[in-house]
């Protein structure tokens, strides 16, 4: 459960905000960003899970301005940590409004990937979004924070 002035509050988001959500999938993008884009990205990700009659990874998806980073909800395995730098644009699909998605470069191919997780309510896919958005803004802080005295 969310505070109401989360938005203000920086000290929690320094550490990592946590969420508990489901991992859809992932699918390759053209572009770094765009609404269409990511929409049409996880309306892939959807339909191919959909058929999947498998059961969802739960994962921790912790925000913090060094990035996203996943881990299995019941093994608690670190399953991949992406740094803000390589994360291009993240949403809450418009029609799948519990869906939030992010579009980060691989680490390893250099290829763009959207992945999308599944969220409880629709007030917590977009709580992900705007944390993450923050997270982007904190990171420009530091960073010119950092090389202000240059």
């Amino acid at each position: 459960e969310l505070p109401e002035n989360w938005a203000d509050m920086q000290e929690p988001l320094l550490e990592g905000m946590c969420f508990t959500l489901k991992y859809l999938g992932m699918t390759l993008v053209e572009k770094p960003k765009g609404e269409d884009m990511a929409a049409a990205a996880i309306r892939r990700i959807v339909a191919t899970a959909r058929v999947g009659a498998r059961k969802f990874q739960k994962v921790i998806l912790t925000v913090s301005p060094r990035g996203i980073s996943l881990q299995d909800a019941d093994t608690k395995e670190m399953v991949e940590n992406i740094s803000i730098y390589r994360i291009s644009y993240c949403t809450t699909d418009k029609l799948q409004n519990k869906v939030f998605a992010y579009v980060a470069q691989s680490q390893e191919s250099g290829a763009l990937e959207c992945h999308a997780f599944l969220s409880p309510k629709k007030k917590i896919a977009r709580a992900v979004t705007l944390t993450v958005a923050q997270a982007f803004q904190m990171a420009l802080d530091l960073w010119e924070a950092a090389h202000a005295g240059r």
